[in-house]
């Protein structure tokens, strides 16, 4: 049974719902707040408490977690007239989930500091399935006696959990992360096509590929759905350019070329200009096919 540390949740969306969840059916009492009231409604009907503003959230809640679309909004529910350290008493912690700036997270952590509180940056990977099954990756950066504190949280979230360092490592470690993931996407998507325009069976191909040293986690779930023609988000195309924006404003601090990050972002802010910013990132595959003058095959299954 979970110890009574009360427990405030900021942001419902497509990760964030699942992951409250699980703090919720581990037995902390949980309050809540969302922009669209709606969302919470399953944590609600489950005995979860509404408060009106994120300040109102850190008023009743010993620990804080965030878990919002871009930097601005981290800044806003946190540092805001009306955020988290407004409400947060001495003691609590703050723990943005979101991915964001490494910068930003520093500040955060200085802020909460100067009013005798801890902030931990613990951006999570693993999309809407490794929430939903409480198998997240998560990247934890802060000070070590305020992780240990929330690792029995994280632990109800996910299955790999490494304490990067102190304030913004946990950003760091995660844009790291989005650096892989801009490579393994371009790369899964042209040898889907590659398969199908040689003529090859592309599901029964990749049952072969994905076990083998040409697979990956991304080829394994995102593959699956892009035979299916399912470009439906487990990741925004919209979310996903704001992370590579995000590392290629750090390689431009450490004055790092990284080519693979910047075609990426190219590629993925063309979908993002027709209005595709809104589908799941393995929608790139069209993307790619349309520089062939080609289409991709949804029928593979």
């Amino acid at each position: 049974m979970a110890d009574k540390m009360r427990i405030g949740w900021i942001g419902t969306g497509v990760m964030g719902l699942s992951m409250a969840g699980h703090l919720q059916a581990a037995g902390w009492p949980l309050t809540v707040y969302n922009r669209t009231t709606s969302k919470t409604e399953p944590l609600l009907a489950k005995d979860a408490k509404w408060a009106d503003t994120p300040r109102a959230v850190a008023e009743a809640s010993d620990v804080v977690f965030t878990i919002v679309g871009y930097p601005h909004d981290v800044e806003e529910v946190t540092l805001g007239e009306n955020g988290v350290l407004r409400g947060l008493a001495a003691g609590g912690i703050v723990c943005d989930m979101s991915t964001s700036s490494p910068m930003l997270a520093e500040r955060i952590a200085a802020a909460a500091k100067q009013q005798g509180c801890e902030s931990l940056d613990a951006p999570v990977t693993g999309g809407d399935v490794g929430a939903r099954d409480a198998k997240l990756s998560i990247f934890v950066g802060g000070d070590q006696a305020a992780y240990d504190r929330v690792l029995p949280c994280f632990n109800k979230m996910g299955t790999n959990i490494l304490h990067c360092g102190g304030a913004g490592f946990g950003q760091k470690g995660k844009l790291a992360n989005q650096a892989a993931i801009a490579g393994v996407m371009i790369s899964t998507c042209e040898s889907f096509l590659f398969a199908q325009e040689a003529g090859l069976d592309v599901s029964k191909w990749m049952e072969l590929v994905v076990a083998g040293s040409g697979g990956s986690f991304a080829m394994n779930t995102l593959g699956r759905r892009m035979l299916k023609g399912d470009f439906a988000p487990g990741f925004f195309i919209d979310h996903f350019i704001k992370d590579l924006g995000l590392c290629l404003d750090e390689c431009r601090r450490m004055k790092l070329v990284l080519p693979g990050i910047t075609l990426a972002d190219q590629l993925y802010r063309t979908m993002q200009a027709k209005g595709q910013g809104s589908k799941g990132t393995q929608a790139l595959i069209e993307c790619l096919a349309e520089l062939s003058a080609k289409k991709w095959n949804a029928t593979n299954k």
